[in-house]
């Protein structure tokens, strides 16, 4: 299953502009993980936020969709959007050798 932007809800949206640099990412990050899977976020910002994607594509490959609403050059809208796992995803995420598997020595 693919989530599109269409179908996710938005649940709250950060105008980071308004927040200390040191403390915007990890603001971004709990907000996201405190949204249900479908639901989605609001990044305000006065800059391209390309770190922040970085991140995101280092710490929840597959677990986000990311897409511009507003792409400067005065304000950049990102809309984050918390994926819906697929069966593939929780067989993967549920696999282990170690789940009574014959490789446990």
């Amino acid at each position: 299953m693919t989530m599109t932007i269409s179908t996710a809800i938005l649940a709250t949206t950060i105008d980071v502009r308004e927040i200390a640099p040191h403390d915007r990412h990890t603001l971004i990050f709990n907000q996201f993980d405190a949204l249900e899977p479908g639901q989605a976020l609001q990044v305000v910002n006065d800059h391209d936020p390309q770190g922040l994607h970085r991140q995101f594509e280092q710490y929840l490959p597959g677990k986000y969709d990311w897409a511009y609403l507003e792409n400067g050059p005065e304000l950049w809208r990102v809309q984050i959007s918390k994926l819906v796992a697929t069966n593939a995803q929780v067989k993967i995420a549920g696999s282990s050798c170690c789940s009574g598997g014959a490789c446990c020595g």
